[in-house]
């Protein structure tokens, strides 16, 4: 019987990835710089359960921290770091990192967790490879970037999580003023008051925000149908502004891999895509928002410490973690048709679930 070849996934990086030559590269240069001890802390293998052991909350965490290495380790880091997100992306993981030392001096002596912008893991799942899977990962506090190359040319960027705390440091203290995700409130909230009265109805599903975002830390989540309003429903310059949303969390990312998502954003039916808002409209008060298409997955929440603390996350909920590569990838090299990382799916069903 001939068998069709198993083709690969639209939405992934192709061949000739550049991003992916940066990532093998700066991955390698990065492991060659640590010590045996040091590699024993940063090296996982490649078919590990701690790479879907993430979250975002300040707590210990596997991997090398940027506070056990030595300056030029820490460079090499951080231009790792770099190849994994544009340089939109990386402003905002340095200016996210650099939040934990105005944590420190708002919160004081009796905080509850150690604030350091060096307490930020990276984390190696395989040695880094042309030819076999790997992948890697950043996190701490408000950042977990995660990633899987395949076959040296295919990536996998998501989970991705993103956060601020303060949202906007407040005034007297060093660098007052500064809004790390302006954007991701900003542009939402104009398409939130570009809608008509009847419009509002259908986008705000729920008065009050949920105290954060609602899949969490989950390793997989499914999703009900969305709520909210489908882009088919807005009017050209909404529907606008809810692309420019869209993009300013998907150019986190290098250039390649922002646009293969949004082309299979736009081969999935843009028009799919919808916008919806719980709690108050009013800034300043806790918000919340959700953008749900057939494989993009968006939420913003800005509950706690009197609504000035922003957690965001992207997923795909057709292949977190890449899922469908190394399905495919084992496929074709070991003609097994399996799930190299079985894990429990959260569904979530309303804002209304515990959490």
């Amino acid at each position: 019987m001939h068998h069709r070849s198993p083709e690969v996934p639209r939405h992934v990086i192709g061949t000739g990835s550049d991003t992916a030559q940066r990532m093998v590269e700066g991955a390698t240069v990065f492991l060659a710089s640590l010590t045996a001890d040091q590699q024993a802390q940063a090296l996982f293998p490649a078919v590990s359960e701690e790479r879907l052991n993430w979250h975002y909350i300040p707590h210990e965490r596997k991997g090398l921290s940027f506070k056990d290495m030595e300056g030029g380790q820490r460079k090499l880091a951080s231009a790792l770091l770099s190849s994994g997100l544009s340089q939109r992306g990386y402003t905002k993981a340095m200016m996210i990192m650099s939040l934990e030392a105005i944590l420190k001096q708002l919160e004081g002596p009796t905080r509850r967790f150690e604030r350091d912008p060096d307490l930020y893991c990276i984390t190696l799942f395989g040695k880094p490879s042309f030819e076999s899977p790997w992948g890697w990962r950043v996190e701490g506090h408000h950042l977990s970037l995660n990633f899987l190359v395949v076959d040296g040319n295919q990536i996998a960027s998501t989970p991705s999580f993103l956060g601020a705390n303060p949202a906007k440091v407040p005034e007297g203290i060093p660098l007052s003023g500064l809004r790390v995700l302006a954007l991701e409130e900003d542009l939402a909230r104009q398409l939130l008051t570009s809608f008509r009265d009847d419009q509002l109805a259908k986008v705000i599903f729920q008065t009050e925000a949920p105290p954060d975002i609602v899949t969490q830390a989950e390793k997989q989540v499914r999703m009900d149908a969305p709520v909210g309003m489908a882009a088919s429903e807005m009017t050209g310059d909404q529907q606008g502004i809810l692309v420019d949303l869209i993009e300013e969390y998907l150019h986190r990312m290098p250039r390649d891999i922002a646009e293969s998502r949004m082309n299979q954003i736009e081969r999935d039916g843009k028009s799919y895509v919808h916008f919806a808002w719980a709690g108050s409209r009013e800034r300043g008060k806790p918000h919340y928002y959700r953008l749900h298409g057939p494989s993009l997955l968006i939420e913003y929440d800005n509950t706690q410490n009197n609504a000035n603390h922003i957690h965001t996350v992207w997923r795909d909920l057709r292949s977190d973690w890449g899922e469908d590569l190394l399905r495919l990838h084992y496929t074709r090299s070991h003609g097994a048709d399996e799930r190299p990382f079985p894990y429990p799916v959260a569904h979530h069903k309303s804002l209304q679930l515990p959490l």
